[in-house]
């Protein structure tokens, strides 16, 4: 078939791996220092990635492929996901605000959502929850709820992540983040399980619930 799929020109790619990062269908991947397109079967051609590319290395294309296939890419999202296991913090950015809802690690995964003073405090988070991505962000301070809350849905609905442990701090603060996690969940068509993991002032894991089933 006809369609609409990217050009990249290596004469001008620099290998920043900017566009890799944005392809919410991991169809790029950055080899020999060069962007490439895996396979033209996990492109959409909606373009997501063309303005990340500082260049101009990327543009489109109207030629004879093979079509769009979001079952193969699924696929692929799970696999790679499943090749980082044992490597410990599998995403980044961490910070809520920052990251893609639509970022291949979150597929298929159980989402970790942990106030920011958790990780000083707790000095095993990270081996604790080990090979599953990492949400930051305070309740307290942090503005911009309302799109925490957004992406939240778009994880459960679309990222299809199989449950949410939030883990906060012992102080009254830190039980927005639980809030936004259940507001999120009211509103999102899919429902998924909520663990409350409570860490206390001296840095001791207090106790661990699930709080929706």
């Amino acid at each position: 078939m006809k369609r609409k799929i990217i050009k990249i020109d290596e004469a001008k790619c620099n290998g920043c791996g900017d566009c890799a990062k944005k392809c919410h269908e991991g169809a790029l991947e950055i080899v020999n220092g060069k962007a490439k397109l895996v396979s033209d079967k996990y492109c959409d051609g909606l373009g997501d990635c063309v303005g990340e590319c500082p260049l101009g290395a990327i543009t489109f294309e109207m030629r004879e492929t093979e079509a769009y296939d979001e079952k193969a890419v699924l696929e692929r999202q799970k696999a790679t996901v499943a090749q980082k296991s044992g490597e410990g913090l599998i995403n980044w950015p961490i910070q809520l605000h920052l990251q893609n809802p639509m970022a291949n690690y979150f597929y298929d995964a159980d989402l970790v959502l942990a106030a920011d003073c958790t990780g000083f405090a707790f000095s095993n988070l990270g081996n604790k929850f080990n090979n599953k991505p990492i949400s930051i962000a305070c309740p307290k301070l942090d503005t911009n709820k309302e799109e925490y809350i957004e992406k939240l849905v778009a994880l459960i609905d679309h990222a299809l992540i199989n449950s949410i442990t939030v883990v906060m701090m012992e102080v009254p603060c830190c039980g927005g983040l639980l809030y936004l996690t259940q507001q999120a969940l009211s509103k999102s068509k899919r429902k998924v399980p909520i663990k409350k993991v409570i860490i206390s002032i001296k840095g001791e894991l207090m106790s661990e619930e699930w709080v929706n089933v």
